[in-house]
């Protein structure tokens, strides 16, 4: 089973739902529809839930909108914030859409 980590702070978002994509490096994003993933928090590596991968696909920074921020339960200006600390500099982004198993 493949796997994934989220910062801690993410958890509680995608265990209720309100978080259904990450955007993340290409070297972060090697999935494909229809993978289950096992996710553990970043910070001590603790499996707390699984997803399934529903759609991977590219996207520029400056095309991120409102619906990504929403799939990521925050605001414009905080997606792009947190993007730009967990990946300074980068232009190019995956979009991983999933659902919680």
């Amino acid at each position: 089973m493949k796997k994934i980590t989220f910062y801690g702070r993410f958890a509680e978002d995608i265990l209720s739902g309100r978080k259904t994509i990450t955007l993340r490096e290409k070297s972060d994003a090697d999935f494909e529809a229809g993978d289950k993933v096992e996710v553990s928090g970043y910070e001590d590596n603790i499996p707390f839930c699984h997803i399934e991968v529903l759609e991977v696909s590219p996207i520029s920074f400056d095309r991120l909108n409102d619906t990504h921020a929403q799939q990521e339960n925050m605001t414009l200006e905080q997606l792009k914030a947190v993007i730009a600390e967990i990946y300074p500099g980068i232009t190019e982004l995956f979009m991983i859409r999933f659902t919680l198993l």
